[in-house]
């Protein structure tokens, strides 16, 4: 497990005690932002993971949005 693994699991448990849809969603997009400059420095393992913690951010967030 890599450094930017912890930091996924440390922001998404402190999101997941928010509970708000938005935030996720911000987070999600944050990480694609910061795998833009990542992909053009052909830095893929970590953009790669990025857009998959993106991925599950805006999962997350839509099952927040769909349950609420």
């Amino acid at each position: 497990m890599k450094l930017q693994d912890v930091g996924f699991l440390f922001v998404f448990v402190l999101l997941v005690f928010f509970k708000k849809p938005n935030y996720f969603l911000i987070a999600g997009l944050l990480c694609l932002i910061f795998a833009i400059p990542l992909f053009a420095t052909w830095t893929f393992y970590t953009a790669e993971r990025l857009t998959w913690y993106a991925a599950g951010f805006i999962f997350v967030s839509l099952l927040l949005q769909y349950i609420a």
